[in-house]
């Protein structure tokens, strides 16, 4: 009775009829919930006289939004015309809306039930659309017989060189940063190939793609060389989708049954509120510093927490360095103009010493100190954003861990990401012996989600947490395998968005089908960052009992 009846994701959550307390949750539910009745109505009367143009309601609300698509280019099955795909999910809107408003209560079973079946995949088309930071990006739409469904992929700035290839156009347009041959990939190469295919069987696809269509492969494994990572993971994001729907069950259900977890967990968000390294244009070294609401009773109360200790922040920096200092970096942390690390950790601290949460929320940093490693001498620069620096700040990797070991005894510090240069594996080693037992070394410019390298860190003892980001590895089923290793090695496993994002959640529902225990997706500021966090509310209200990681949060096992 807590799911809801009808959520049509084109009017958001907002739109839920709730069966709570025996009736109609809200007036307003109720209102928008008519209004999509007639919205959907009105689009398919539309759809019927208008072949182009398409509307699809998703029973489970995990899926996000579909929209149509009008592109004539895309790869499909032989068919009498685009209209021939809509009727399959349209014809019967009108039926299939009208007599669940009626009802106050249905359980989800029922309500995803006409989706449910066999499934083929008779379309698959790619565009390039714009990120958070105004750079070209892949977006890709897979047609089934249960609908369309769409996938956007992101993009980093500070990249580690492990990482799949992310294939750009080079050239003068976009700053070389366009991705309109990845695009052409997805519509005259990997398109073709999946029509017909089962998208439930996510391995099967993501393997023709990997090992067969694109084939590159280096010292670390597939590469992704040929037909780009970005084309490849767009389609695979939109399979899983696809598959979801074909099963009749929420996206992160669906990757559960994938990953053969059995655990769904809603993650400790790690809020990146300061902003510094390639991220900003302060003089901070140090890339991210976060905080993460261990403490909190539920992924709800950990919003909250999150949310004034960034506001409590705010005012203490506008007050201290003055209003121009509260402007926010590329995932909505602020990036107030100072040069010292341990300054940004005290602002932290006071901020939230007076939201009133000392103990529960706790600091986590990301160093990306690949950005200031210097090659020829093995040292690493502090001073790396200052042009022709003297050098007086660079210090050897034993000096920067015994920095890090300073802060953590002034701090409660529990994460510290990429430490070290990602080919700096002693000193990774060194600093999980001293620290691992209290703080997790995340890996990822040293990991970037690849299997292998993962298994070589293991082996090292070089690190004990994975950041897991689906687009270093290029696929869904290759990030499975990389959580389903570092878990099994007793690693923590943190789910990451990218400096470069889209309004698409699809890390959300990894983050809980995967049950990795964390994810961070910035600060609470900027609609592509909260969307992530917004759609985890929503399914923490799906689910049945929904469960918390919270102290947790290193040591949940797939099961």
């Amino acid at each position: 009775a807590r799911k809801s009846l009808l959520y049509p994701t084109m009017m958001g959550p907002q739109a839920r009829i709730s069966s709570r307390n025996g009736g109609f949750g809200s007036l307003r539910a109720l209102t928008y919930a008519s209004l999509a009745i007639v919205g959907f109505t009105f689009l398919s009367g539309i759809s019927s006289r208008s072949p182009g143009i398409s509307g699809d309601l998703q029973a489970a609300p995990s899926r996000g939004c579909t929209v149509a698509s009008q592109s004539k280019t895309f790869a499909r099955a032989p068919t009498k015309g685009f209209s021939s795909l809509l009727p399959l999910r349209m014809k019967n809107s009108i039926s299939k809306l009208q007599p669940r408003a009626t009802e106050s209560v249905a359980s989800p079973e029922a309500a995803r039930s006409t989706q449910v079946g066999a499934s083929k995949i008779t379309g698959v088309v790619a565009r390039q659309i714009f990120d958070s930071r105004g750079n070209p990006t892949v977006e890709v739409d897979v047609t089934t017989e249960n609908g369309m469904f769409r996938a956007a992929v992101p993009s980093g700035a500070s990249t580690g060189v492990y990482e799949a290839l992310e294939l750009r156009d080079g050239g003068g347009e976009y700053m070389g940063k366009g991705v309109k041959t990845a695009v052409k990939n997805v519509n005259e190469i990997i398109g073709p190939a999946l029509i017909g295919k089962d998208p439930t069987q996510q391995r099967d696809i993501d393997m023709l793609m990997v090992e067969e269509l694109d084939g590159s492969k280096n010292e670390w494994g597939w590469s992704k060389a040929k037909l780009g990572a970005n084309a490849i993971l767009g389609v695979s994001m939109a399979v899983a989708r696809a598959g979801a729907a074909a099963k009749g069950v929420p996206l992160y259900k669906h990757i559960a049954d994938l990953a053969g977890n059995s655990k769904l967990i809603l993650p400790v968000p790690a809020f990146n509120i300061i902003n510094g390294g390639s991220h900003a244009g302060n003089a901070l070294a140090m890339q991210e510093f976060m905080i993460l609401p261990t403490g909190a009773s539920s992924f709800s109360e950990a919003m909250k927490m999150g949310s004034e200790v960034y506001h409590n922040l705010k005012s203490i920096i506008k007050k201290t360095y003055g209003q121009d200092a509260v402007n926010v970096g590329d995932e909505g942390g602020f990036a107030p103009n100072i040069g010292s690390n341990a300054e940004a950790l005290n602002l932290i601290n006071q901020a939230i010493e007076k939201s009133g949460y000392t103990g529960k929320v706790k600091i986590g940093m990301d160093i990306a100190a690949s950005e200031f490693y210097v090659a020829d001498n093995g040292n690493y620069d502090l001073d790396f954003k200052i042009d022709n620096n003297d050098g007086s700040a660079q210090i050897p990797a034993k000096e920067l861990e015994d920095l890090y070991a300073s802060w953590k005894a002034e701090s409660p510090i529990i994460s510290i990401e990429d430490p070290f240069d990602q080919d700096d594996w002693d000193a990774w080693s060194s600093m999980v012996t001293r620290l691992g037992k209290d703080v997790q070394i995340v890996g990822d410019d040293l990991l970037v989600t690849n299997p292998n390298r993962i298994k070589t860190a293991i082996e090292k003892g070089s690190a004990n947490a994975l950041l897991l980001k689906v687009n270093q590895i290029g696929s869904i089923t290759e990030s499975i395998d990389a959580v389903k290793m570092a878990k099994e090695a007793g690693w923590a496993v943190m789910t990451s968005h990218r400096s470069g994002e889209t309004e698409d959640t699809f890390i959300a529902d990894i983050a809980v089908g995967l049950a990795t225990g964390q994810i961070k997706s910035g600060a609470p500021c900027r609609s592509e960052r909260l969307c992530k966090y917004n759609q985890l509310l929503r399914i923490e209200t799906e689910l049945e009992t929904p469960t918390y990681a919270g102290e947790s949060y290193r040591h949940i096992p797939i099961a």
